[in-house]
């Protein structure tokens, strides 16, 4: 029986929470004026974010679209995401 550990949870609810953001911004595409779906957009967004801080605060960079803070650019110090266990 395979576990997950902490850092594949943080992974998994973050994905979720993308998944339903990209999905919601499809229905939009047709249905753009559903204020219920605009209101759960932003809420996917919303908590996507605050999990993709937590994992960055946590395990580093996931990609490079968050390697600009600093004095540096941290997308290339170590450790890299695929290196974390």
């Amino acid at each position: 029986e395979t576990t997950m550990n902490e850092r594949e949870k943080l992974l998994r609810k973050l994905s979720a929470q993308q998944f339903a953001a990209w999905e919601t911004a499809l229905f939009l595409n047709t249905h753009p004026n559903c204020d219920e779906a605009l209101k759960a957009r932003r809420e996917y967004v919303e908590a996507a974010n605050r999990l993709r801080k937590e994992y960055t605060n946590t395990y580093g960079m996931l990609n490079h679209n968050s390697a600009e803070d600093g004095d540096q650019w941290q997308w290339v110090c170590d450790p890299w995401p695929w290196d974390l266990d």
